[in-house]
């Protein structure tokens, strides 16, 4: 299905797999909201976007502070007029074992991974159900999870609490909005190269490092695809779950 015409919001998207995402939605036709804490990559991205014929907006914006969160939602459909697909992509990942932990990092990662999450769909929904009634017939949520939303291992307790509510909240909206044309679905990434391992102490690093070093990891521009094949399937075809793994972790 293409997106020509379309509008997207994509969180997290100064870095990593929001970043690789926004480019990947703009060459497929959408004008995409840049949504992230860091204004200078923000723009620097819509300068990429423009360069390939692509238009962007960016919204600095710290989804964590829900009045931001909606200001976000807002400024997009000012600017473009629509919404019709929203990317939750933006996360946080913090490891560390329960009882050496420090309790601000688990509310950090409850205020990004979730709470941030529900803002932005909750802000977004409206022009969402607007957008699905209209030319196009389909609008979509992709909220992008993690393997430890389906699975976890020591120090990755408070993480994959994070991780298995987004599948949860996934899964009732998704049977929520069933039959209303907004299609929702989750994306459970494996290990990928991005900076998501860079607010871990040395320790945990040295960690990563000794169970991850040792094969390739999946790239950022591979979860884009998986993004981008979701959205742009035909609108009587939902994808509700992709599990992308790099081939020696699977």
């Amino acid at each position: 299905m293409k997106l020509t015409g379309a509008v997207a919001i994509v969180t997290g998207a100064s870095s990593g797999i929001g970043r690789a995402t926004a480019l990947d939605l703009a060459r497929q036709g959408a004008s995409v909201a840049l949504v992230a804490r860091r204004q200078d990559r923000l723009d620097a991205l819509v300068s990429e976007i423009n360069e390939i014929g692509g238009t962007a907006l960016a919204v600095p914006t710290d989804i964590a502070d829900r009045a931001q969160a909606f200001a976000a939602v807002a400024a997009t459909v000012e600017r473009f007029g629509r919404l019709d697909m929203l990317i939750n992509n933006a996360g946080l990942m913090i490891l560390g074992r329960v009882q050496d932990a420090d309790i601000d990092d688990w509310d950090r990662m409850i205020a990004i991974n979730q709470q941030g999450l529900m803002a932005m769909t909750k802000a977004a929904l409206p022009h969402l159900l607007d957008a699905a009634r209209g030319d196009r017939q389909v609008a979509d949520i992709v909220n992008v999870s993690s393997v430890a939303g389906r699975m976890t291992f020591p120090t990755a307790g408070p993480y994959s609490l994070t991780k298995f509510g987004v599948n949860g909240f996934t899964e009732a909206l998704r049977q929520e909005l069933a039959g209303q044309k907004v299609r929702v679905g989750v994306l459970e990434p494996g290990k990928v190269d991005t900076e998501l391992d860079s607010h871990n102490n040395d320790e945990i690093l040295a960690h990563i490092e000794e169970n991850f070093g040792g094969f390739r990891m999946l790239d950022p521009q591979d979860i884009a695809d998986g993004i981008t094949f979701m959205v742009t399937r035909p609108a009587h075809a939902a994808i509700a779950e992709l599990w992308a793994m790099p081939s020696a972790q699977a």
